[in-house]
């Protein structure tokens, strides 16, 4: 009869500890009392395959360390093998707040394989684990590791093709997060690792005070400041808040970077805007003789390249991305394929402005021509 009462007794707490949620982190996850994460983002497993298909870009998957699972998915770009030219090696850090995303589902894979196809690239897009399950600083150690893995060249296809003087570190977000934290660390010495440049995308920064991007803000920014706040004690279980350095870093720190080049896109209506902008003008601060582009996407917020990247204003921005890391302009079929996404989406040439929901475009400063629809740019080279 005792035994009755406690089963009895225990099933509701079950159901409870089931559906009790914990942290409501929306759009990513939720996690729940009974310890299970939901992560709320669908995004579909791709397979690697060598096949390079329509796209022209053979791909498959390597494990970088069995012990904690740290792998990547290689990106190679045929068609710039066949030019019998070793290609620029560039290490991709997928966004998603450090808590999803992956380097095997379609949205990063799509854009991964966009960029080595555009860029003529080989991409190592690393695949680095999560929070909450891991929490920060997991997935820095990870992307070192990847890093450093990718700097030996031990796998036959860095071997064969990647250029070893043309590495370029390149994310998104969390991912564009990773890549300072990792250029930090070679920064801070004991590695010979040459970085050739840089690609933040949208960078996840963060801190204790309010930028002016991040008050009164009126136009419906994907997340607000007050949601941003709860992200980074949450990624790291607590152990730090928003001073803390990986997501604050100091202007000193960023300065010392060790790259010659590099490019900073920011979005006009991202929360973070402010932080990317403030990154920028601190790398153009520091003793070493760097370029630094800083682009604006119009209109834009967080992530559109990765969830509408047919839209003039991601396919410029891919445009620029891929100049940035080949050397070489885009080529004619590219401009004719960004023509008609502008003629589709009612693009003005003469004032380079979007008719309708794409947003209130501009052409790049000093730079005609379709390719440099939706994006300004503020160039220095010190």
């Amino acid at each position: 009869m005792a035994m009755q009462t406690i089963i009895m007794s225990s099933a509701p707490a079950t159901r409870n500890a089931e559906s009790e949620i914990v942290d409501d982190m929306g759009p990513f996850l939720r996690t729940y009392k009974c310890g299970r994460v939901e992560r709320l983002v669908p995004d579909a497993f791709v397979p690697a395959s060598e096949d390079p298909g329509a796209t022209g870009v053979a791909t498959r998957d390597v494990v970088i360390d069995p012990a904690t699972g740290v792998s990547a998915r290689l990106f190679l770009s045929v068609d710039a093998v066949a030019t019998g030219r070793r290609l620029p090696l560039v290490v991709y850090f997928h966004g998603g707040a450090f808590c999803t995303g992956s380097a095997f589902s379609e949205l990063f894979h799509r854009y991964a394989a966009s960029l080595s196809a555009r860029a003529g690239a080989l991409v190592v897009s690393v695949e680095y684990r999560l929070a909450p399950e891991h929490p920060i600083p997991a997935a820095y150690e990870d992307a070192w590791v990847a890093l450093r893995w990718a700097a030996t060249r031990s796998d036959p296809w860095l071997a064969f093709h990647a250029d070893p003087t043309r590495m370029f570190l390149a994310g998104e977000s969390a991912g564009a997060n990773i890549v300072h934290s990792v250029a930090a660390r070679v920064a801070a010495g004991g590695e010979d690792i040459c970085i050739e440049g840089m690609v933040l995308l949208q960078p996840f920064f963060w801190g204790t005070e309010r930028l002016p991007a991040e008050t009164g803000r009126h136009d419906g920014p994907v997340f607000s400041p007050e949601f941003v706040d709860t992200l980074w004690p949450f990624l790291t279980a607590g152990a730090a808040g928003n001073d803390d350095p990986r997501i604050s870093p100091p202007a000193e720190q960023v300065a010392s970077l060790p790259c010659r080049r590099v490019l900073v896109g920011v979005a006009a209506k991202d929360v973070a805007r402010d932080r990317g902008c403030r990154y920028a003008a601190w790398l153009r601060r520091g003793e070493r003789r760097r370029e630094v582009t800083l682009l604006e996407s119009k209109g834009k917020d967080h992530g559109f390249h990765l969830y509408r990247p047919g839209c003039a204003s991601a396919v410029a921005l891919m445009d620029r991305v891929a100049e940035f890391i080949s050397g070489w302009a885009p080529s004619v079929n590219a401009d004719a394929e960004t023509e008609r996404l502008h003629a589709r989406e009612g693009t003005n040439k003469k004032t380079g402005r979007a008719a309708f929901a794409d947003g209130p475009d501009n052409k790049v400063s000093g730079s005609p021509g379709p390719r440099a629809v939706g994006i300004a740019v503020a160039k220095s080279r010190l």
